[in-house]
């Protein structure tokens, strides 16, 4: 092994002591017999060590309560349980039980067995600990994550036991023969192995049939598989996926969007092993799969990986740590690549699965970006600076002809942002100074945080009173082409209002990105406009994230050269564009991974960013016992308040070697233990942050 793969995916210390503290526990609640069994009674220790539900960080580790008697068969380890707690009733989990405690004091005794069913399996208490550890948390905030809210009704119904799992075909090995090493992924889940690696998808293939495939594979080895998308659009595609590879019922699907009830009779089916193959969105990356053989995600780049709450995990570093921890396989799969999965080669922590240059070609549409040749700047001198470009109206023209049209557009609403017509000055509300915007044609400039219409508005630079959009949205960008294509319907997916597929007829389709519908046998083109626009946004992330919408929307045209094409509205030299031109995602992943580790930025270091009061900031950064090799940055002001916080706001930006992220991940949690217990104001911490501006 490597040495940077060693250092890269060491064992976390908080990992394995986990580990030795529930070795015990994982004989007392799992039979070894991989056929689902009853839960057996807890023994009669009289001590239960309980992770009481309070986020504080100086709490932050199991305390020991007296077991009475009477509870002694309902109190099993990882159930629920309440506890006195700073004077009041707490929830919590039983992580273990033990003939003794080694606290000196006296002991409180459990106020009540709330349920004696084992929600909090071994293996998801120590994930928790190493995701607390690596994201500088604390476990309460991560047991939120991982175990739904209780629903005593379902809980008090047995869970249908699934049908046998299917027996091993050659559809899966099929599927997966384009791509060079499929074969050799099915082959290895089918007989227990554990291979790890990225895959690039093929466009116009049906990435959830692979996945299915991959799940049925390992599912026949008598392993459990856990498979992670985006988003409900993608969760539904994979479903029916699973359902026409796998059968009825021999799978579940967990979101958060899914209801009280429905979502705990699936986690409930999963915590029983009624159900050993979960499909979900980032909700379901902590689903107790009983036998976990593959770990899986779709498009891993995609921000609605990032969890916005406390401690922020990533979807795909969860599934990482736990692919590490228990020895399964991996898999991350998409039409680009992100920086993180290249990282994963780079260290041979996983292999390459990508199909041959010449079938790729074969897949590829044709790409072209306007302005590219200088014949083309002949016939249209503003075919670099036109929003819509001749170009792309003739193929906007010429594709209607055969089918739908995907019109691709980074912002939604009318026109998203004003600016003075006369000296671009941006228009500014005359009551709070915040941004204007137009919602629709008709409407009043209108305030994006007040909410005040400003229908007189006059330029407090040149004193003009005409406004001018610099940014359309797409509910404009659809008004102009139904203009320009007057018999043709103009459909639009966006924000509440997105769309799942079109039919095949010619149609206009207006979407944002993550937003664009499927179209039935592929779109006869797809146009990508304001490419610079997202490309312009200040972030650490702007050109991976937008060639990866681009790569993402691409994918949905018509296969091969002479089916759909691409016209993308933008700069050609930029290596993004260009990436896409010659459908190669990996290079362009590549030449981002390089750039970041000169710049020593994530994924090749380890970032944490600290937030709040500026005084508070400097107090923990003082404190903070910074391993070999860090870095300081900051403090800068940041214009976003803490809530509760008075005072300049600020954020410093700690930076140290990805070998010692785990030990800055500790120093962190160790900071915020001796805040928390002198109850010092709060200090927000990231780790790698997904958008860092």
């Amino acid at each position: 092994m490597a040495e940077e793969e060693q250092e890269q995916f060491a064992l976390l210390p908080a990992l394995a002591r986990a580990r030795e503290e529930t070795a015990a526990a994982t004989r007392r609640t799992r039979s070894k017999d991989r056929t689902p069994t009853p839960v057996e009674p807890a023994p009669a220790l009289p001590v239960a060590r309980v992770l009481v539900d309070v986020p504080l960080a100086h709490l932050d580790r199991p305390f020991d309560y007296l077991v009475p008697a009477a509870m002694h068969e309902q109190v099993v380890v990882g159930g629920r349980v309440k506890v006195r707690f700073a004077g009041q009733d707490v929830d919590g989990f039983v992580v273990d039980r033990v003939a003794e405690s080694d606290h000196p004091g006296r002991l409180a005794p459990l106020r009540r067995a709330v349920s004696a069913e084992p929600v909090l399996s071994p293996e998801v208490a120590r994930l928790t600990e190493a995701v607390a550890t690596r994201y500088a948390g604390t476990r309460a905030d991560v047991l939120r994550l991982a175990v739904p809210p209780r629903h005593a009704t379902v809980e008090k119904r047995p869970s249908p036991p699934a049908p046998e799992a299917p027996a091993p075909t050659r559809g899966g090995a099929a599927w997966w023969s384009r791509y060079t090493g499929g074969a050799t992924l099915v082959e290895g889940l089918a007989a227990g192995r554990a291979p790890r690696m990225v895959w690039t998808t093929l466009p116009g293939d049906d990435w959830a049939s692979g996945l299915a495939h991959a799940a049925a594979a390992t599912l026949a080895s008598g392993r459990g598989a856990l498979l992670c998308v985006p988003d409900r659009r993608d969760l539904d595609r994979l479903d029916a996926a699973l359902r026409e590879v796998l059968g009825e019922g021999r799978h579940v699907t967990l979101t958060a969007d899914l209801g009280p009830s429905a979502r705990y009779r699936s986690f409930l089916a999963v915590s029983r092993g009624a159900v050993r193959v979960v499909a979900g969105t980032r909700a379901a990356a902590f689903a107790p799969v009983h036998d976990l053989g593959l770990v899986a995600t779709w498009d891993d780049g995609d921000d609605l990986f990032a969890e916005p709450r406390a401690p922020y995990p990533h979807t795909r570093e969860v599934l990482l740590l736990r692919a590490h921890d228990v020895g399964c396989a991996a898999l991350l799969g998409g039409h680009a690549r992100s920086v993180e999965a290249s990282s994963l080669l780079r260290t041979r922590w996983a292999t390459e699965l990508t199909a041959p240059r010449q079938v790729v070609r074969d897949a590829a549409p044709q790409v072209a970006v306007t302005g590219a040749t200088d014949r083309e700047l002949e016939r249209d001198p503003a075919a670099r600076v036109a929003r819509v470009p001749r170009s792309a109206h003739a193929t906007i023209r010429a594709a209607l002809e055969v089918g739908p049209v995907l019109v691709q557009t980074p912002r939604s609403g009318y026109a998203a942002t004003l600016v003075c017509d006369r000296c671009r000055e941006p228009a500014r509300c005359v009551a709070c100074s915040g941004p204007l915007h137009q919602p629709r044609r008709h409407e009043a400039p209108r305030c994006r945080w007040c909410g005040r219409e400003e229908p007189a508005w006059r330029c407090p630079h040149c004193g003009g009173t005409g406004l001018r959009a610099p940014v359309v949205g797409e509910l404009r960008t659809a008004e102009e082409l139904g203009r320009a294509f007057p018999r043709v319907p103009v459909k639009r997916s966006s924000g509440g209002r997105v769309l799942d597929a079109v039919d095949g007829a010619p149609a206009i389709v207006v979407a944002t990105p993550g937003a664009e519908p499927v179209a039935e046998g592929g779109y006869a083109a797809v146009v990508l406009l304001d490419t610079w626009l997202a490309l312009a946004r200040p972030d650490l992330r702007s050109a991976e994230e937008a060639v990866r919408r681009w790569f993402n929307a691409a994918a949905l045209a018509r296969p091969g050269p002479e089916g759909g094409r691409v016209v993308a509205v933008g700069e050609p030299s930029h290596p993004g564009l260009q990436a896409l031109v010659r459908w190669d995602p990996a290079g362009f992943a590549e030449r981002e991974a390089d750039e970041r580790r000169s710049a020593h930025l994530p994924p090749a270091s380890r970032l944490a960013v600290l937030s709040g009061g500026e005084e508070a900031v400097e107090e923990a950064v003082t404190a903070l016992v910074l391993p070999p090799g860090a870095e300081l940055l900051g403090p800068v002001p940041v214009p976003e308040r803490e809530p509760g916080e008075e005072g300049p706001q600020v954020r410093v930006i700690v930076r140290v070697p990805r070998r010692h992220g785990n030990a800055l991940g500790e120093a962190l949690r160790t900071v915020q233990r001796t805040r928390s217990a002198k109850k010092l104001p709060v200090v927000r911490v990231q780790v790698d942050p997904y958008a860092l501006g």
